[in-house]
């Protein structure tokens, strides 16, 4: 039953996808700049 129940939360989480009301809770802050795929550092301040 837990199976099937986990099964229908992903088919309406995939419907709800395909019509467009999900949305990107993410924001440009979640977007840091990256070198060669490591976080850039920043610059140092005297």
């Amino acid at each position: 039953m837990e199976l099937l129940v986990l099964l229908l939360f992903f088919i309406v989480l995939a419907i709800a996808s395909i019509f467009g009301w999900t949305s990107d809770s993410r924001d440009s802050a979640d977007w840091k700049p990256t070198e060669g795929g490591r976080r850039r550092s920043r610059p140092r301040l005297l």
